[in-house]
């Protein structure tokens, strides 16, 4: 048996199929229609916000906030994320500027921000790394300072919390994947989030063209999404709280069992966090150690990833370099271990074993 480092979470059958059944009855298989109001409503009460867009992908929600809030020149973001964060920015003709990451969490450090802010600084796009908060009080702060916007690249946060209220709900725009390796997906999906009901009219359009009907308002691209992937959200929804409480089990199992004199992983000791479980990385001492860790676990069929490599700053299509140590460092030797729902604890313990052995 192979064990991958995630592994999607499928509804029963039959209630997918009673799901879409509707779809044969209406014939309506997209361009918003009912399944994909829906599922908008419900996310909004399950994450407790104003507004949020269905939309094709996390990639494309990025790409349509940079675009509806006409950002120019700069934006200050993180080195360590995957890197759709940093080709949005490209994609839109926009400079990513790198700061480097805290040891501890992986967020971006935002003591680090306001030294990188110059005239052509437009926004601070910062990633929830692993879905733990980014330091969202004094990234508002500096933001607010400076007259700057805020996205935060939110893939990984669904289902978490801070001080009462979705992560999500964080910053001038919140964008998340519901790719199927999420802890919530709709197979291929992602959404956007934001509080001002002007910007949110915006987005909306901006999904679907520019326009309605034959009343044309703007420039627009096609980020809809469809009934079927909105009914498999649908299904999904009702069961996150269990998968999140299954993914925490396994990530406590894999607590007590590894070897910490030897391993790094990421900590948050903040109030009021409730965490979501959405993966499970550890540091390792040097990048030799993680490839021979690597090997050992594929040779019994098991696949963990180098979740994220490599650091961002260094992909080899920029023309420019931002020097981020930590982020350099860390990226080489990250390694995202398996984890999902139905994860059996004796598989956690054998992959353990070979790390401690390893190591």
């Amino acid at each position: 048996m192979t064990i991958n480092v995630t592994k999607s979470f499928l509804p029963p059958f039959e209630e997918y199929q009673e799901a879409i059944k509707g779809i044969w009855e209406n014939t309506w298989l997209t361009n918003n229609g009912p399944l994909v109001r829906k599922l908008e409503n419900q996310l909004k009460e399950y994450l407790g916000v104003q507004n949020c867009l269905f939309v094709g992908n996390g990639t494309i929600a990025l790409q349509i906030a940079i675009k509806a809030m006409e950002l120019k020149g700069e934006i200050i973001t993180t080195p360590f994320s995957y890197c759709a964060t940093t080709t949005s920015i490209l994609w839109e003709n926009l400079k990513p500027v790198f700061v480097d990451i805290e040891p501890e969490t992986f967020n971006i450090n935002a003591n680090l921000i306001e030294a990188a802010i110059t005239e052509k600084t437009s926004a601070i796009m910062a990633t929830h790394v692993y879905g733990r908060p980014c330091d969202v009080e004094k990234i508002e702060q500096i933001a607010k300072k400076h007259n700057l916007k805020v996205i935060y690249d939110g893939a990984h946060c669904f289902g978490a919390t801070y001080k009462g209220k979705s992560v999500l709900s964080y910053g001038d725009v919140s964008t998340c994947s519901f790719h199927a390796t999420k802890v919530f997906h709709t197979i291929e999906g992602g959404s956007v989030i934001c509080n001002d009901q002007q910007l949110h009219t915006k987005l909306e359009l901006y999904r679907s063209f520019g326009h309605r009907g034959d009343d044309y308002f703007s420039i627009g691209i096609n980020a809809k999404n469809s009934e079927f992937h909105a009914a498999m959200g649908l299904c999904n929804l009702p069961k996150v709280d269990d998968i999140i409480e299954k993914r925490k089990i396994i990530s406590e199992k894999y607590d007590s069992l590894l070897n910490w004199v030897k391993l790094k992983r990421p900590t948050q000791n903040i109030p009021d966090f409730k965490y979501n479980y959405a993966y499970y990385p550890i540091i390792l001492e040097s990048e030799l150690k993680l490839q021979e860790i690597t090997e050992a676990l594929q040779k019994e069929n098991i696949t963990p990833r180098r979740y994220f490599y490599p650091s961002l700053n260094k992909l080899p299509y920029l023309d420019f370099y931002n020097s981020c140590p930590v982020s350099e460092s860390y990226s080489l030797r990250a390694l995202s271990l398996p984890l999902y729902y139905d994860l059996a604890l004796n598989d956690v313990e054998h992959i353990s074993a070979i790390i401690n052995q390893t190591l």
